[in-house]
C-alpha cells in the first residue's frame, strides 16, 4: 500500500504544511521547533509503517505516529494557553488530530494478521 493513497497521510501532510505556515510568524524558537517536528512527525510514521513489510512494524510506526499526535495536541494546547496560536486555530488543529488518531485506529485493525 503507498501512503500517498491514504486520506489519513493526506490530511497529516495538510496539518503539518498548516502549522508550518503559521509557526513561521512564532518568535519562540523553541516552542516553533517543537510542535512543528511533532507534526511533521505524524505523516512521516504513517509514510514508514505502511511501507514496512512485516505487520509488528507497520503497528509500531503507527503507535508512533499517534504518540507524535499526543504530543502535538499537549504542544497546541500549550501554545494557546502562552498566546502563541490564535484559540481557534489551536482547537481546529487538536480537532483533526483527533480525528487522525483515530483513522490511525482503524487502519491498524486492518494490519491485524
Amino acid at each position: 500500500m503507498k501512503c500517498e493513497r491514504l486520506d489519513m497521510w493526506k490530511r497529516a501532510c495538510r496539518l503539518s504544511v498548516d502549522v508550518y505556515r503559521h509557526v513561521d510568524r512564532i518568535g519562540n524558537f523553541g516552542f516553533k521547533e517543537q510542535i512543528s517536528r511533532s507534526c511533521l512527525s505524524v505523516a512521516s510514521n504513517i509514510a514508514e509503517g505502511v511501507e514496512k513489510e512485516s505487520h509488528k512494524e507497520k503497528l509500531r510506526y503507527l503507535e508512533i505516529a499517534r504518540g507524535s499526535l499526543a504530543e502535538f495536541v499537549t504542544q497546541s494546547s500549550i501554545g494557546i494557553e502562552a498566546g502563541f496560536i490564535e484559540k481557534s486555530e489551536g482547537l481546529r488543529w487538536v480537532k483533526e488530530a483527533d480525528e487522525l488518531s483515530r483513522m490511525i485506529i482503524g487502519l491498524k485493525r486492518n494490519y491485524v494478521p
